[in-house]
């Protein structure tokens, strides 16, 4: 048997965990010195609390899980006879893949006959939820993990996803967006738009002056970089912005079609302590990144 793994940086909740089969692994954050961990500190995510006590000037750290955190996920499934497949956020924006690979090692050594699978979606919040549902539904379908490695070889750098921040203070402190320079903090209304790039690190890849202008930005990148759209989900990820993020599925749906799949989702607390409140983005299937 095989044994699916997520982790929460990829915006699944336990509800969509137990749709696919998927185990949860739990991406800590820190908040006055209090580690929490989500789903396993509290059962549902209250976002509007978090993303208000954002905005009320709490500034959230994130660390990486040690070897023994993922030793204690892995172990029992290990030894009982099972392999895993994990599908995680990006080795390339944290150093937490480091312990997992050294749990990995020692849990080898021990078990030398079980299997470990992996992929790497290169992305986190709502890119990583798109290629995670996708795999979920490929298992259930009776995909092989041999058959899913090789899709995704191809696919996951075929999930572009931009976004646009509200707020830099956030980002500025955890210095994970390559080009994204403090002075913009200092120009009124200017809100950077911000993609995962195909190493799996967060790239400022354009400026919009506004809340308009940042949504037509994004809207825009749909337009220009959209591939199969009807035959894959679009994931619209909102940072206690709901009304802006349903505005962009209506204009969505109005143009490409009411039978569009959309998938509305509240980042989670962890990448949501970088990204901050009221920002909105958008995942979709591309001819490219």
């Amino acid at each position: 048997m095989t044994v699916l793994f997520t982790d929460t940086d990829t915006d699944f909740t336990p509800v969509e965990a137990a749709r696919y089969g998927y185990r949860l692994i739990s991406m800590p954050y820190c908040v006055n010195d209090e580690v929490i961990y989500p789903y396993e500190s509290f059962d549902v995510f209250d976002s509007k609390a978090f993303y208000d006590s954002l905005r009320k000037g709490t500034l959230p750290t994130t660390s990486a899980l040690s070897p023994e955190a993922y030793k204690r996920y892995f172990e029992p499934v290990f030894a009982a006879g099972d392999d895993i497949f994990y599908v995680h956020f990006s080795a390339a924006m944290t150093a937490t893949f480091a312990s997992m690979d050294q749990a990995l090692a020692e849990l080898k050594e021990k078990y030398p006959e079980r299997k470990f699978w992996q992929v790497d979606t290169k992305g986190i919040t709502i890119c990583s939820y798109n290629i995670v549902k996708e795999i979920g539904e490929m298992f259930v379908a009776g995909k092989t993990p041999e058959e899913i490695i090789a899709w995704a070889d191809v696919e996951v750098d075929k999930f572009a996803t931009y976004f646009y921040a509200d707020n830099l203070t956030f980002f500025r402190k955890s210095g994970r967006v390559s080009g994204l320079t403090a002075a913009m903090g200092n120009m009124i209304g200017i809100r950077p738009i911000i993609t995962m790039n195909s190493e799996g690190k967060m790239v400022n890849v354009g400026k919009a002056r506004g809340r308009e202008n940042a949504i037509a930005a994004l809207l825009a990148k749909v337009d220009e970089l959209g591939e199969n759209l009807k035959d894959h989900t679009i994931v619209v990820g909102q940072s206690d912005a709901r009304e802006v993020a349903e505005r962009i599925i209506a204009e969505l749906r109005e143009k490409y079609g009411e039978d569009l799949r959309i998938d509305l989702v509240t980042v989670n607390p962890t990448a949501g302590s970088h990204c901050g409140p009221d920002g909105v983005g958008i995942c979709f299937h591309a001819v490219h990144r």
